[in-house]
Parts: C-alpha cells; structure tokens; sequence
C-alpha cells in the first residue's frame, strides 16, 4: 500500500531500510536473539505495507475509550469509571458494524467510518490493569506502531505506571503525542495551562524532548459531534478541534511516509542497541574469563619453575649423600690398601663385607628416604594446585550472576555448564586424590627409570636396595683392588700407586653412579611434573576453548552490529528530512 504514494525518492529509502533491517534481521538470527524480539522486528518491517496504526495507550479511567469514540464521532466502544477496556481492541474499515474476538483474545471492530479507511486504531488496556497476557500483547502492538497516542487524565498526571510506560513506549523509538483528556473538570483556563505545563516538564525530563501535547474533553467533543451544537460552542469548549487538525497534517501523504519510514528504523536501532549491550556484556565476561585463563596458565608456569626449582634444591640432598659416600670411600682406601692388610686385601669376600659396612653404610636407605621426601612434596604440590584451581572456578562460577543482559543463544546456559563440570572436575579431583597411592605410584615408577639406567633386574626390591647393589658391585669391582693379590711379591712401591688408582677409579665410579642416578631421578620427576600440568591443562581445554571462540564469536557480531547501526541512524537522518 505504502508504494502507491512513494516518491523516486522515497522508493529508494524504503529500498534501502528493507536491505538494512534485512541484514539486522540476519545478524540477530545468526545470533540466536530472543525469539519475541526477532518476531517484533519482522512485524514491523511488515508494517511498512500495512495501514497507518495508531495505538492509543494510558491508565484505566483515563478516557482512552471516549477519547476514540470522539475521534471516530461514534459511541463504537463501551466507556466507564471500571477498567471496561479488559482486553485489546483494533478498529479498522469494514462496509457494516461487526465485531469479533480473534485466537489471540484481541477483539477486531470493524465499521463504516471514513478515517478507518486510511487508520487503524487500537485501543489497549489500561497501563494500571494490565495482566501478563495482555501486557504481552501491548508490547506486540508497540513496536509496529507508527504513532502512539498516550492519554492522561486532568485530575492526575504522570502516575508511577504511566511514567514506566512512557519509558518503555520511547525505548522503541516511536512518536509519542499526549493527550490530557477530561480539562472539562478544570476551574480555569490557568488550572488546564498548569497541568499543559507539568505534563511538558516532565515530558522532557522523562524523554529528554518537548512532546507534542493536546488539552481537549473527549465528552465534550462526543457530545458536540452526536448533537445539534449551535454554533459549534461545545465542539470549540472541547478543544478537540487542534487535535483533529494535527492528526490530519499527520495523515498527510508526505508525513505519513516519514513515520512510516521512522518506525520500523526506530524498532530497529532499539533491537540493535539492546544486543550491542548484550553482546559487550558478554565481551565483559569473557574478558574476564580470558583474565582468568591467563591466571590459571600463570599459576601453571609458576607451579612449574616452583617445581623445578625446588627439585633441584632436594636433589642437593641427594647429592651430600653420594659425596659422603665417595669421602668414606676415599678414607677406606687410605686404610685398606696398605701393606699392613695386604693378607686382608687377598680375601674379596672380607674386604666386600668391609666395604659394605664402612662405606656404603645406610647410603641406599638415606638416598631413599630423600627421594621419598621429594615424592611426597612433589603429591602435596599437585594436590594445593588443584584445591587452587578449584577455589579459581568457585569464584568465576559466581562471577557475574547478576551482569546478564538479553537473551543470547545458550552462551550463559553453556558457559556455566562448561564452569560447573571444569569445577566438578576439580572438586572431585581434590576429594578423591590420594597421596599415599599416588605417592607409592610415584616411588614405582622412580624405582623402575633408576633401575633401568642401572641395567639391573627389579622384582620387589626397593629403591634403596637398587642403589645398594649399583653402589656395591659398581664401585667395588671397579677399583680392581680384589684382583691385587700379587701386590706383596712387588715390594712397597707398588702398593701406593695402586692405592692412588684406586682412589681415581673410586672418583670415578661414584661420578657415574651420580650421574646415572640424578639423571634418571631428573628425566622422572620432569616427566612427572609434566604429567601433572598435562593433566590439569586437559581438563581446562574445553573452556579455554569455548572462551576463545566465543570471544571471536562476540567481537563479529558487534562489528556487525556497529555496521548496520551507522547505517540505519545515517538513514534516519535522512528519512527525517523528507
């Protein structure tokens, strides 16, 4: 219908407004936007079609109903001091007076009135009596209006549920025009400007501009349109006459087609407004989420360099034992390989004994008992990492509760199910760790990386029976003192040198072990911690990368936000000037 009047110009607007609320309508689909909202905006682009809608809005008893039957000059609905509006009314064209109620509860009036064939009219329940249902309805109306004409009564302006209703009609961006009905009951010419006043007052603190405003007495006007008024008195009493003269230049081909344009532009802008601050208060959280990420992966790095650097610190431990060893071995020598015990030194088995219990002593057992104590630092450690990150989850899980705006997909619903089980995760991580089995797994698993650098079989035995026999066999048959026996045959200059090989082989051999042994205690215990990190990395994944992508997700669509509302406003002001 709309492009039976349009201009070349105009034509090209409305083209143009039908491409960018298209792409609006797009982003908000791609983004899962409230169903009602994508439904209030495709209702109103549909409204560009239809018939001129005038939605006439206020409080019960403030005259709505009177108010339209003066407008139409026909007693079409039922007036009173009750709430008798009760549902929703639209009042349209037809060749005879019918009525019915439609699936939705809307009662649709038709009647043969001239101005019905360029409007149609809806009438709406008073904004002090609405129930859920029909506030439901009122809102669907709202949005395709193309002029909202918001009635108030003389005797009490700008009630609390007026006030919140205005709000919301502006919210959608559409023409509000008010009307003070009832000025009948005014004393004075000064009472009806007093009460203009403080409805323009508040009008322009409410919404930040001077709304268009008519004083008038709808019964006065009724009355003079359904009687014999001499000389047109009550119908100038009435001041009906201003309004009717605006709402004509309104209903003018030119004007009608701005607010038509307006409109849907107006639903528009508010839609993408709405999902811009939805979509940034999302960004905020993620934010967040991301600053929470970078923490938990902080804490990582740091539990590693904390790991290692206190590793090293109790491999020293480690170390003092071996360099005992290696000075009781020094000292032995000095003892034994002398030609007093030259007879002792020929029986190996008596000088293995010796060696055992002077030098190799309770070493094993020492160097087991640390790397016990590096076991249970190393269980504890990863235990408080997991009790750290599942305090972290506690607080993010609670986090922005209260923050969300607008419904957007399942990003909250999924965000605070990827939360919950990470924290499950954790919570049941801390509640069933055990450090003495995962300390006796551990103490395995050491036992089993120094054995086999040791290139010893190992059944039951433990880790300081490894070394035992590593520090035995190794040290003892390598300095070659047991195959010295002939060493009293050569004479007195023979024994020191031996003596002082000895002691070389002795280094020697202890270097090794030592190497051998922190070596594998180092390749272990890093795989161990590596193990550790992997394991708490893994679980954190899934959020990590719902975060990520979430993110990029939110960042698109408030780009594409921001692009087609710089286009609509830029529109907008051009709509304006037709």
């Amino acid at each position: 219908m709309l492009n039976k009047i349009l201009t070349e110009q105009q034509d090209r607007l409305l083209a143009e407004e039908r491409a960018l609320l298209a792409d609006l309508q797009v982003v908000l689909a791609r983004h899962d936007a409230d169903l009602d909202d994508q439904k209030a905006l495709e209702r109103s682009i549909r409204r560009l079609d239809e018939l001129f809608l005038l939605v006439v809005a206020g409080e019960f008893n403030s005259g709505k109903s009177a108010f339209i039957n003066a407008l139409l000059g026909s007693r079409l609905l039922e007036e009173g001091v009750t709430p008798t509006t009760s549902c929703i009314h639209t009042l349209a064209h037809g060749s005879e007076l019918a009525s019915e109620v439609d699936g939705d509860g809307i009662q649709r009036i038709k009647a043969p009135i001239d101005l019905l064939r360029e409007v149609e009219i809806v009438d709406t329940p008073g904004t002090n009596a609405l129930d859920r249902e029909h506030e439901a309805l009122t809102e669907r109306f709202i949005p395709r209006s193309d002029l909202v004409l918001f009635v108030t009564s003389a005797d009490r302006t700008f009630t609390e549920s007026e006030r919140v209703f205005i709000e919301q009609i502006r919210s959608w961006g559409k023409k509000l025009v008010f009307i003070i009905n009832k000025v009948d009951i005014l004393r004075s010419e000064d009472e009806r400007l007093a009460v203009e006043r403080f409805v323009v007052e508040n009008a322009e603190r409410l919404l930040g501009f001077s709304p268009d405003v008519f004083s008038l007495s709808s019964r006065q006007a009724l009355e003079a349109k359904g009687d014999v008024d001499e000389g047109g008195a009550l119908m100038r009493q009435s001041r009906f006459a201003a309004f009717e003269r605006y709402l004509v230049e309104v209903l003018d081909d030119s004007e009608r087609v701005r607010l038509k344009l307006l409109n849907p532009l107006g639903v528009g802008l508010n839609l993408a407004e709405k999902y811009r601050r939805a979509t940034q208060g999302r960004l905020d959280i993620l934010a967040d989420d991301v600053s929470a990420l970078d923490s938990i992966e902080h804490q990582l790095d740091l539990y590693q360099e904390d790991l290692a650097r206190e590793f090293a610190f109790r491999l020293t431990d480690v170390d003092g034992v071996l360099r005992e060893l290696e000075e009781r071995g020094q000292q032995f020598l000095d003892e034994t390989v002398r030609i007093g015990r030259i007879f002792d030194l020929i029986r190996k088995t008596r000088v293995k004994e010796e060696f055992e219990r002077k030098v190799v002593m309770d070493a094993p057992a020492q160097i087991e008992h640390k790397v016990g104590e590096i076991i249970d630092w190393m269980v504890s450690a990863e235990l408080r990492q997991w009790q750290a990150l599942d305090r972290h989850l506690t607080e993010r899980r609670a986090h922005h509760a209260d923050r969300v705006v607008g419904s957007l997909g399942t990003f909250d619903q999924d965000r605070r199910q990827l939360l919950d089980t990470l924290g499950r995760a954790a919570h049941r991580t801390v509640d069933s760790y055990k450090p003495d089995v995962e300390a006796n797994r551990l103490a395995d698993s050491v036992q089993n990386s120094v054995a086999g650098l040791a290139v010893i079989e190992v059944g039951a035995i433990g880790l300081g029976a490894i070394v035992a026999a590593m520090a035995t066999t190794t040290l003892v048959d390598v300095t070659g003192i047991l195959a010295a026996g002939f060493v009293a045959a050569m004479g007195l200059f023979v024994l020191p040198a031996r003596r002082s090989r000895a002691k070389t082989e002795l280094n020697k051999s202890i270097s090794e072990l030592r190497s051998r042994l922190m070596a594998a205690l180092k390749e272990q215990f890093e795989h161990e911690s590596e193990r550790s990190l992997v394991r708490i990395r893994e679980a954190v994944a899934p959020y990590t990368r719902f975060v990520r992508a979430e993110r990029d997700r939110f960042i698109h669509m408030r780009e594409q936000i921001d692009e087609v509302t710089a286009s609509m406003a830029g529109l907008r002001q051009r709509v304006e000037k037709l």
